[in-house]
């Protein structure tokens, strides 16, 4: 129901109980029954925009003068978020595009990721499904659980802020009716503009005769009868990002400010022992960080140059060890697989092909390296910066500091790159730590090779593949044996260790993507071989499925090749007749004119995935000249349920075929003594520009449900590549990055 909006909350009132409390009052078996009856059910809606703004809901104010504004809690870090999110509650309200604005919500449980429960609970049977979807819903409410990551963005708010497009269209429409003496349903809203007949209002002119109880009867439209979903309308956030008005988290600034630049000692289990400088020297020591202050950020990395820090570790320091160990596990006795189809033993038969796969550990190597800025003042901890997760910052600075999590604020800023590195919340730690330490507001921020050294890295694989093919020419056998450490179980002790149960063993999400397979084979079996690694691991863009895509789609195209089959149609073979992945694989095979001969020289590879409920298939052309590998071109088709915004869906899939590229060719991150080698752009090499194909991509409006844009483009472009380089020149390229295979 439509309110006046009270005023913001103070900082110190309550308004969830923490977690603690929750389990320690109501017990694992009852906990959440309990806690029903015992968690408020409402919270008070902070108050946005300017007094004489009218909200309508938590999601869409508008002011008097017709600019519809539309509160977002989604990070935006160029996928497009901000407007994809904005475009679906404007289509549904009516509003003009040219008339939209967005803004980061605030901090609140109204904005939490219920949606995300949506697609954990869908393989589930109905009633549990049901039941599971409101349990989760309510507990991700209560945790004011909100977080970017898993191309959920679109999918997980889709439905949240239509609704609110709805109510907000009810509430304006039955103004006009009250005014025109004519049933509201029957008021057309559309280009910010009501109308019935030859009546007209505009959406400001509607806010005057507002009654709250019209919301009760708002519907959603049908689908497609918006003028906006669908259309590749211009982004909102690109205008201030190319005229430079945009502020990020270095364009901070607040008053009394210093700066601060930061070392970090060895990579996960390193710990500062002490630290010498010149007399006079400011700087402020934390577990496994030393960071330097000075009046500009000049003299503060000036000032740690000239200090002299000690490390040690708790245990062997990472090196050069790690991805032998991975290798060595991969003779271990079989634990129990993550899933097993058929008797793999008896069909792979006493010849299988066996086809053994490495890939390295992986820095995210943003454009935008860590930074954050901290005031404390009067009980209240504030900070700035790029975050994927406010609720993950707030509660490490809140345990950091020894605070209540509610006297702890984050303004998140734009993010110049994230790929689930600003999941994480270390910058604002120790900006918070070091705020504190001088007393003294403080904008801390990585140097590039701090970037590096701090970062939570994707992990390396070593991987066993066996397989057979028939003499029917059908697979017979498929087998996987992964090794690798859990990211997931990595990423929650450290962000989230109250929620961060089970323990190191076999896990079908740590091999997500590989654990099944969308192809009809006679016998399945995926073993994941858990290996602990002494760094911190991260969610990387794509997570498990950036290194699966790369093992399953590779050894589709050696079982290929042993059947003497074309890749495509082998594939097409192992696929039904109603399967995405048949659709999607045919769509490109057209775009791509796959029976045609490439250029002299070159070959064309290919592989489909599907992750985060998309599919994607991707084609590269390829091949070794004068000593190095040439990419000239690349072709992607993607079926992603429905297209909010194709040119969105475009751009995000041919920056994954980019970064894909790149990290196949040529990204690596070693260890020496817990510190890594390459610390910055010349020893860590990205693809450059003049080294990038020509991409196209084509979007296929499968009409399912809708899924991923942003992570799903990057995992086929690895074997693809491989696939094309294969053959090209008739040898198997098994290891990446694949440059280091010449």
């Amino acid at each position: 129901m439509l309110q006046k909006a009270p005023d913001r909350p103070a900082a110190g009132r309550r308004l969830l109980p923490s977690r603690r409390t929750f389990l320690i009052g109501t017990g694992a078996a009852l906990g959440l029954g309990v806690a029903f009856l015992v968690w408020p059910r409402r919270w008070p809606l902070p108050r946005l925009g300017a007094d004489d703004d009218v909200m309508l809901n938590a999601w869409v104010r508008v002011a008097p003068s017709g600019e519809v504004t539309v509160a977002l809690p989604q990070a935006e870090m160029g996928q497009g978020a901000w407007s994809g999110l904005a475009q679906i509650l404007a289509d549904e309200m009516g509003a003009a595009w040219e008339r939209v604005a967005v803004e980061p919500s605030p901090f609140h449980p109204a904005y939490a990721a219920v949606g995300m429960v949506k697609g954990a609970t869908a393989g589930l049977p109905p009633l549990v499904r049901d039941v599971a979807g409101f349990v989760g819903a309510e507990v991700v409410r209560r945790l004011n659980l909100e977080i970017t990551g898993g191309s959920t963005s679109i999918r997980g708010y889709h439905d949240i802020v239509r609704d609110a497009g709805a109510v907000a269209r009810a509430l304006l429409a039955g103004s006009a009716a009250r005014a025109w003496g004519v049933e509201a349903e029957r008021i057309e809203a559309q280009e910010g503009e009501l109308s019935f007949g030859a009546h007209r209002m505009t959406f400001a002119e509607a806010l005057s005769g507002i009654d709250p109880e019209d919301a009760r009867r708002a519907r959603p439209r049908a689908e497609g009868r918006g003028a906006l979903v669908g259309r590749p309308l211009p982004r909102l956030d690109l205008p201030p990002k190319v005229d430079g008005s945009a502020r990020f988290g270095a364009d901070v600034r607040v008053p009394g400010m210093v700066f601060a630049a930061v070392a970090h000692g060895p990579a996960g289990n390193g710990r500062l022992v002490e630290v010498r400088g010149p007399a006079g020297a400011r700087f402020v020591k934390g577990e496994n960080f030393v960071a330097a202050i000075g009046e500009t950020s000049f003299e503060a990395r000036r000032a740690l140059a000239a200090l002299e820090p000690r490390w040690t570790t708790d245990g062997p320091p990472a090196g050069d060890d790690m991805e032998p160990q991975l290798a060595a596990a991969l003779d271990r006795d079989d634990p129990k697989p993550v899933h097993e189809e058929g008797d793999v033993a008896a069909r792979l038969g006493p010849q299988p092909l066996v086809a053994d796969y490495r890939l390295p550990f992986l820095a995210h190597a943003c454009l935008e390296p860590m930074v954050a800025t901290c005031r404390i003042a009067d009980g209240r901890v504030e900070l700035w910066g790029p975050t994927q997760s406010r609720t993950i910052a707030v509660g490490a600075v809140a345990r950091a500091l020894g605070v209540d999590p509610e006297a702890v604020v984050v303004h998140p800023t734009l993010v110049g790159g994230g790929f689930g590195r600003k999941a994480e919340a270390d910058h604002f730690v120790e900006a918070a730590l070091v705020a504190r330490a001088i007393g003294r507001p403080v904008q801390l921020l990585y140097a590039r090779e701090e970037d590096f050294q701090a970062d939570r890295f994707r992990p390396a694989v070593a991987a066993r593949l066996r397989g057979r093919v028939g003499a029917d020419g059908r697979i017979a056998a498929f087998e996987l044996r992964i090794a690798v450490p859990s990211v997931g179980r990595s990423f929650m002790q450290r962000n989230m260790p109250a929620l961060a149960f089970g323990g190191d063993g076999p896990s079908a999400q740590a091999i997500e993507g590989a654990e099944r397979l969308p192809y009809e084979v006679g016998a399945f079996r995926a073993v994941h071989l858990p290996v602990e690694v002494p760094v911190p691991l991260g969610y990387w863009r794509s997570v498990g499925h950036s290194f699966s895509a790369f093992l399953v789609e590779s050894f589709m195209d050696e079982l290929a090749a042993a059947a003497g089959a074309d890749p495509l149609a082998f594939r097409l073979r192992h696929l039904g007749p109603t399967s995405r992945h048949a659709a999607v694989l045919k769509a490109l095979g057209q775009e791509v004119s796959w029976g045609e001969a490439p250029p002299r020289g070159l070959a064309r590879g290919l592989a489909v995935h599907e992750s985060f409920g998309s599919v994607v298939a991707v084609a590269v052309e390829a091949g070794v000249e004068q000593g190095a590998i040439r990419v000239s071109r690349a072709w992607a088709a993607i079926d992603c349920g429905r297209a909010i915004n194709p040119d969105a869906v475009r751009a995000q899939v041919e920056g994954a075929i980019v970064q894909g590229l790149s990290a196949a060719l040529y990204e690596r991150v070693s260890f020496a003594g817990g510190f890594v080698r390459e610390r910055n752009f010349d020893a860590y090499r990205l693809l450059s520009l003049a080294e990038a194909p020509s991409v196209a991509v084509r979007v296929i409006e499968g009409g399912g449900t809708l899924g991923g844009v942003g992570e799903p483009g990057l995992p086929p472009v690895a074997p693809a590549l491989a696939n094309a380089l294969a053959r090209a020149t008739g040898k198997r390229w098994r290891t990446l990055p694949l440059a280091l295979a010449l």
